[in-house]
């Protein structure tokens, strides 16, 4: 990493976690394969901190160590990057014991439990799957017709704002702020 910090990704130490790793290699990530508008490409931070974002406006009465577990729901992605689903499953176990063991390291080293209560985690994964309806239709090109095919159409709260992507450097500082806020 450019910490110095070296990460043996089959077995992950906290010790060897950085946020600002973390922050970089997420900007630096996307999302939809780079298949997405805009000047630049839309990152995994960027993606990271809209859930974050809508996940606090959804449940504001949750305790804040919850929301930094939602900006952190795919920190694993900054090192064995960003796959889309069907690949995923089309590789089993071997993937997700690997992003299971990074994530429970991230987790430890940020001071949240190795594993988030399944209650949280759902409600991660409601916002996480309703920001990639946003992004199908914002900035992947997708109709909602389209995006129907593949995806809910979410009851969630949210601004009127269409996803702009933002340049790596730029999401990289905002998503390394809004860490330090929550933590």
């Amino acid at each position: 990493m450019l910490s110095g910090r070296r990460l043996d990704i089959l077995s992950p130490s906290p010790f060897d976690i950085e946020i600002e790793d973390i922050a970089l290699g997420l900007s630096r990530v996307t999302r939809w394969n780079g298949q997405t508008t805009g000047q630049h490409a839309y990152s995994v931070a960027q993606h990271s901190m809209l859930v974050e974002e809508i996940f606090s406006l959804e449940y504001p009465n949750l305790n804040k160590k919850w929301s930094l577990a939602a900006l952190l729901h795919d920190a694993p992605e900054y090192v064995i990057g960003d796959l889309i689903t069907p690949f995923k499953n089309a590789l089993n176990n071997s993937y997700m014991s690997v992003e299971d063991n990074l994530m429970k390291s991230i987790n430890i080293r940020f001071g949240l439990p190795a594993i988030i209560p399944k209650n949280v985690e759902i409600k991660i994964k409601r916002i996480d799957k309703a920001v990639a309806w946003f992004e199908a239709i914002d900035i992947a090109g997708y109709s909602e017709d389209e995006a129907l095919l593949i995806l809910k159409k979410p009851r969630i709260k949210r601004q009127n704002k269409k996803i702009v992507s933002l340049k790596p450097n730029d999401i990289a500082r905002k998503f390394l702020n809004r860490f330090i806020e929550l933590y």
